[in-house]
């Protein structure tokens, strides 16, 4: 586990390390059970089979600073598709989600710049729930980031499993990022499920930000231009980067 102690930093531009250029990605369709997901797609303008990455947004939908950070990792070199699960339901069920994730990966294997060998999983707030609970289940991710995600949420109709039940079936590395100050997450159930992932001997990165709050990396809907966010951006593309091959 990892405890970092961001200091006040000059400015930087994630995209300063993008490997390629600026990229604008588009407003996509994800069918799934029968319904058009209103979702967002970026990739980099080469044709070749590259590594991908889904996005789950938050709980507070598909926000222009989830666009946004799409372009940044296609500019970084992975088609990125982020999926608008809330489309139909504000709180759909986990297996809704579930087979939208699916479709997701179908959406993907049908492009021809995308390397299926090399796909990732990243999710915020629910999403980062979703991201513990899915890449368990689904072995076609090679590597998860978990934004701020709820380990232990669960035991519903609607959400029958928490993903601290799906530990033993983790069989790819997943990072984890989160903050001190989480109110909705508390950073102890955090640590909590950090250590349940070492007693399982799973691979796994704690980053945690001293004094951030829960959803730091966006704010009133817009990526935050703060030491915390940008580490932490940089922290999962160097993540993905290490693990998509």
């Amino acid at each position: 586990m990892m405890l970092k102690h961001l200091l006040s930093t000059s400015a930087l531009l994630l995209s300063s390390l993008a490997l390629g250029q600026a990229v604008k990605g588009a407003d996509v369709a994800v069918t799934s059970g029968g319904r058009a997901y209103q979702s967002y797609l970026a990739a980099p303008a080469s044709a070749t089979p590259k590594p991908a990455v889904i996005l789950l947004h938050s709980f507070n939908g598909l926000e222009q600073g989830y666009k946004d950070l799409v372009d940044e990792m296609a500019a970084a070199g992975y088609v990125t598709l982020a999926l608008g699960w809330q489309t139909f339901e504000r709180e759909p069920s986990d297996a809704t989600v579930k087979t939208l994730v699916e479709d997701g990966l179908k959406f993907l294997g049908a492009r021809g710049d995308v390397n299926m060998n090399a796909v990732g999983l990243t999710g915020f707030c629910a999403g980062g729930r979703y991201t513990m609970l899915l890449q368990p289940q689904l072995k076609q991710f090679k590597a998860g980031v978990a934004w701020y995600g709820f380990p232990d949420q669960g035991g519903t109709a609607a959400k029958p499993q928490a993903p601290t039940a799906l530990i033993g079936d983790l069989s790819t590395p997943m990072l984890i990022i989160h903050g001190t100050r989480d109110v909705p997450s508390p950073v102890a159930g955090i640590y909590a499920y950090a250590q349940k992932l070492d007693a399982a001997s799973k691979t796994f990165k704690l980053s945690v930000y001293q004094g951030e709050p829960h959803g730091f990396l966006l704010s009133s809907g817009r990526l935050t231009d703060t030491p915390a966010s940008r580490d932490a951006r940089r922290d999962m593309l160097a993540y993905f980067r290490e693990w998509l091959k």
